[in-house]
């Protein structure tokens, strides 16, 4: 099989050629890297990519195919996709079809065939910046700079009304005995199933829905999602935040909820030098002293300066390889969050807990 070039650019002026995967075309964004072994499809569908480049660290990407059961969201919303070694073909028995149909699906562009370990090492030193992924520019890296000049700074980017339900919603047993509202700036499905294993029904809201609206449900508690883009400049969710912790019911955020927890009794947000992402992120709990495995997504984080200064707010977790915050509580309300994704697909189950400390606060309350 002959194939297609590729040109990969990177905002610095870095330059890689590799083979056309995916859809034939010209897209971007700002370039991270994942460093799991498995689970690329639960990734490349986790809204929290949102207008992402990503580079897969693993070796072999598509050789297990996708299957439709193992999406976190409708479909991928993600600016392209980086791997070494790609396959078309794939073995899994019970597999729905070759990633490569849907890339083309979903008019995802792709490169294959560089050395992504060397991406990596580049962006680990550089920091995330945006790329450009292009089978139509060959020969003509000026015009690709321009479209490269095009594409939005994720600093200061507000994305999740772009893809969160656009109409409340329903999930699970509307016989359960407790009642979930949950803010969907982005929101896996995978944390959907876990809240509804436990006995939860869920009513899933837009991004800029009002409390009142949610009020009306008569909800036990409020779920706050993850998702993609900046929290500083989601002054519309974080109003909402506030509000709702004036109801004084339970609050649960994960991941960019747990930044928005933070920014409502204010505590500041930066975006990291390159983020966290993958499935063996050691993080430390402090009130019991054990330590889990845990799978990441995120570019932005709270301050933990502003953190330590706030008497409300108890530090939880820390991450064990840069110290940085990795869980809050609130002392004067039952809420709290955490910076990971405790719901994994892809990843450990170590962290499950987490919705078990949430159910127990909606009993006790």
């Amino acid at each position: 099989m002959i194939k297609q070039k590729a040109t990969l650019l990177l905002a610095d002026g870095t330059v890689f050629h590799g083979s056309l995967i995916g859809n034939p075309g010209t897209n971007g964004g700002e370039i991270c890297f994942n460093t799991g072994m498995t689970g690329y499809q639960e990734i490349y569908t986790d809204p929290s990519y949102t207008g992402q480049v990503i580079v897969t660290t693993t070796s072999h990407i598509g050789n297990y195919g996708v299957h439709d059961e193992e999406i976190e969201s409708d479909h991928p919303t993600i600016g392209g996709i980086v791997v070494n070694s790609f396959s078309e073909t794939y073995s899994r028995l019970d597999g729905s079809g070759s990633l490569q149909d849907y890339l083309v699906k979903y008019k995802i562009t792709g490169i294959a065939d560089i050395d992504t370990r060397k991406l990596v090492r580049h962006i680990r030193s550089k920091g995330a910046m945006n790329a450009i992924i292009s089978s139509e520019y060959e020969d003509n890296l000026e015009g690709l700079q321009k479209e490269l000049d095009k594409l939005p700074d994720m600093n200061g980017l507000e994305l999740s009304s772009t893809v969160c339900t656009q109409e409340p919603y329903f999930f699970g047993d509307e016989n359960a005995s407790i009642k979930v509202a949950c803010l969907d700036f982005g929101i896996k499905k995978n944390i959907l199933r876990n809240l509804a294993a436990r006995g939860a029904f869920c009513k899933v809201y837009p991004a800029k829905a009002k409390l009142g609206e949610m009020e009306a449900w008569e909800p036990d508690a409020y779920f706050l999602s993850n998702g993609p883009g900046d929290p500083a400049v989601m002054e519309y969710a974080v109003d909402t935040v506030k509000e709702i912790l004036a109801t004084g019911k339970p609050v649960f955020g994960i991941c960019l909820g747990h930044q928005l927890l933070a920014e409502s009794v204010g505590i500041s947000t930066y975006k990291m030098h390159h983020g966290h992402r993958g499935i063996n992120h050691p993080i430390k709990n402090l009130k019991t002293g054990k330590s889990e495995i845990t799978s990441q997504n995120h570019g932005f984080n709270i301050s933990r300066e502003d953190t330590e200064k706030n008497p409300d707010v108890e530090i939880t977790h820390v991450h064990l390889n840069d110290n940085t915050v990795a869980g809050i509580r609130l002392k004067n309300k039952p809420a709290f969050s955490v910076q990971y994704h405790p719901e994994s697909s892809p990843g450990p189950h170590d962290s499950r807990y987490l919705f078990d400390q949430f159910i127990a606060m909606i009993n006790k309350n």
